[in-house]
């Protein structure tokens, strides 16, 4: 572990790549010895859509206004829940075959309920207002551009607070 982490101030880490996602790259990068909680999300890809069999995902984002909306999302997570350390968000462009990770999500606190309601809040909210884009590739129809029930600009949007997951 990097002692430096502990020594200094919090961190705020974002990745947008087409590289496959790591659970231990997020969870390592939030670890710190005066928090006793790590809580992570994992969003994976699933096989299947409203009865349609699905193949893979395909991610595209516009990285500089998705990267600063993810930025505003770790500074609000600061003003609610202060105690919050370290921040990691990952999230992974391009292909994404069946069974890996879309977005990882770590955040550390001293108390695992900082850190478990953060989460949630960094999730619901990445996919209400983060520039991000998926096409999901069926099986035996074509592909099609989803659009996230929450997201904010579509004017369809529940908001954050009721996102389905």
């Amino acid at each position: 572990m990097d002692m430096a982490k502990d020594v200094g101030g919090p961190l705020d880490l974002i990745k947008l790549t087409t590289d496959k996602l790591s659970t231990d790259t997020v969870s390592d990068s939030v670890r710190c010895s005066s928090c006793g909680a790590i809580s992570l999300f994992i969003g994976t890809t699933r096989d299947n859509f409203e009865g349609k069999r699905v193949v893979q995902l395909e991610y595209e984002a516009y990285s500089p206004m998705a990267e600063s909306e993810l930025k505003k999302i770790c500074t609000a997570i600061r003003a609610i829940w202060p105690s919050v350390r370290h921040i990691c968000i990952h999230h992974r462009l391009g292909v994404v075959p069946i069974k890996e990770a879309s977005v990882i999500i770590g955040i550390s606190s001293p108390h695992r309920s900082d850190s478990l309601e953060a989460v949630k809040y960094c999730i619901d909210t990445l996919k209400a207002t983060v520039p991000i884009w998926k096409k999901e590739i069926y099986e035996s129809e074509e592909p099609c551009w989803k659009e996230n029930k929450e997201c904010l600009w579509t004017g369809s949007g529940a908001g954050a607070k009721h996102a389905d997951l």
